[in-house]
């Protein structure tokens, strides 16, 4: 295999299932498949199988995938779905916990309005981490969502024995907050806010989830969108605009003063002055003319261009930005590692935990009441899913918002890396500029004055377009300055500018060529 084949991946709904899925596709002989949950992505470094083999193997796993592609589009239906669950599961959540903690407002057969209010949150709104872990168990194995799944379980199935059986359904019956619990103090009580709060919590971590994956995507989209979206061609001497997927090696692009150039590709016809800051963090404009290569996306600030297309696609220096952004986003850091295989083992173990302290009180003659409440409290506040979900989530918001700015970080291990630095060296002073050029001073010859040769180059540079001619306008304009007019006026390329003020000719420009 010559380039990694990317996957992406659905129904992962945490760690454990990254975890799950990556042990699939390695199981795969020669295979080597690395697994981000952040990103729902597998790419395979290694291997000449098929893609409908590690399909299979995926499917196999529980879990769907597809094969990766420029088109592929990030569904928002989950998403979605997350925010309407969370949103009535909020508003439900609220008056649950207000009857179950405050005495005073406890009305007669209060409990079980707060039941009729509970019983969507824990079904419907907890359908997901149900669903999820539902079908873990059918292939023997326990997430983060076995742990949300049986904890809110049973929260609920300890509140109907109570209201049925335990006389917590009978008229009086009265709940309060209190910081320290009594062993058995809870037998007769309800925990619909317990099973309600802990679903809606979990539901507004995993909206927060899919909107911090949504930010990091615009991201890396905006990068790419950063070039031109169309191009205009030059074909049998005529101009025709057509989208930048339609243009091709060879073709003749026109591209003038503002436009950004289409693609990279080599100068035939014209000079101008062209802004690669976006590429380079070099503020000062770069002067092109024939022969010289010029790279899409980057913006020519002044003179008419006719390139020729040297590279399209993927093969663009921008495209190839992008990538070693994907590349940062989907790889793994040594501290995620480490966080994907403690949530491998993590859940079976809480399991093993809440199943000896249900034991461990049955055998000192603790009641029933008192072993269950310890089982099922280890249950609920074992939910870490942060444990493998944070470190991917920063790695994927802090590469796509690192590409917006324009610094592109090549992977998860520079980030690592960067604790250890305590120099940085800039190699260009353009990088550490606002990229807008401004006149700092005027230096003038005896029997002058700054205005008036202010005056003077700002009526030069008025027939020019250079970014250096912007800033000395500006400059005359901020002080008030009047200026004559002028006429005849002449670019030179990579020089300076000549134009006629007040009958006399004038030159702006570099210094060896005003000599």
């Amino acid at each position: 295999m010559t380039t990694p084949l990317q996957l992406d991946i659905e129904g992962m709904t945490c760690a454990s299932c990254a975890t799950r899925v990556e042990k699939a596709l390695n199981s795969v002989e020669g295979v080597e498949a690395s697994v981000n949950y952040a990103t729902e992505r597998a790419t395979i470094v290694q291997g000449s199988h098929e893609p409908s083999v590690l399909l299979t193997a995926i499917e196999n796993a529980g879990y769907h995938a597809t094969v990766h592609t420029d088109e592929s589009v990030e569904s928002t239906t989950q998403a979605e779905s997350v925010r309407r669950r969370l949103i009535v599961s909020g508003l439900l959540t609220v008056p649950i916990l207000a009857l179950s903690m405050v005495p005073f407002i406890q009305f007669p057969y209060w409990q079980w309005l707060v039941t009729a209010l509970a019983i969507p949150v824990v079904s419907w709104g907890a359908w997901p981490f149900h669903r999820a872990a539902a079908i873990n168990a059918r292939h023997g194995v326990a997430t983060m969502d076995t742990l949300i799944s049986v904890g809110v379980g049973a929260a609920v199935g300890w509140s109907v024995y109570a209201l049925i059986f335990g006389g917590a359904g009978e008229s009086g019956m009265t709940m309060t907050l209190s910081l320290f619990g009594v062993p058995g103090a809870g037998s007769h009580e309800i925990y619909w806010e317990v099973a309600s709060a802990v679903t809606t919590f979990m539901l507004l971590g995993r909206y927060l989830e899919h909107r911090a994956k949504r930010d990091a995507g615009a991201a890396l989209r905006a990068l790419m969108e950063s070039g031109a979206q169309e191009a205009t061609l030059r074909r049998d001497g005529i101009e025709v605009v057509v989208p930048i997927a339609q243009v091709r090696l060879g073709d003749l692009m026109v591209v003038r003063p503002g436009e950004r150039i289409p693609t990279d590709g080599v100068v035939v016809e014209g000079t101008a002055a062209i802004d690669t800051s976006m590429m380079t963090g070099e503020s000062l404009p770069t002067e092109v003319g024939p022969g010289d290569t010029v790279v899409g996306g980057t913006i020519n600030t002044s003179g008419l261009l006719v390139i020729e297309a040297s590279r399209i696609g993927k093969d663009t220096e921008l495209a190839r930005m992008a990538t070693l952004v994907e590349q940062a986003q989907t790889g793994k850091s040594n501290a995620q590692r480490l966080a994907d295989r403690i949530s491998a083992v993590f859940v079976p173990i809480v399991i093993v935990i809440a199943v000896a302290a249900f034991i461990t009180w049955l055998a000192f003659g603790g009641p029933l009441e008192v072993a269950f409440q310890a089982a099922v409290a280890t249950l609920i506040i074992a939910c870490p899913c942060a444990l493998g979900l944070a470190t991917p989530t920063a790695l994927l918001v802090g590469t796509g918002r690192g590409a917006q700015l324009g610094l592109i970080i090549r992977g998860p291990e520079i980030l690592e890396h960067s604790r250890t630095i305590d120099t940085v060296v800039v190699d260009k002073t353009g990088t550490l500029t606002t990229a807008d050029m401004s006149v700092t001073a005027v230096l003038t010859a005896p029997g002058h004055s700054e205005d008036d040769v202010a005056a003077l180059a700002a009526a030069v540079e008025e027939g020019s377009e250079h970014p250096l001619a912007r800033a000395v306008l500006r400059y005359a304009d901020e002080r008030g300055l009047m200026r004559a007019r002028g006429a005849d006026f002449q670019t030179v390329p990579g020089r300076g500018q000549r134009a006629v003020v007040d009958g006399k000719r004038a030159s702006v420009g570099q210094l060896g060529w005003l000599r």
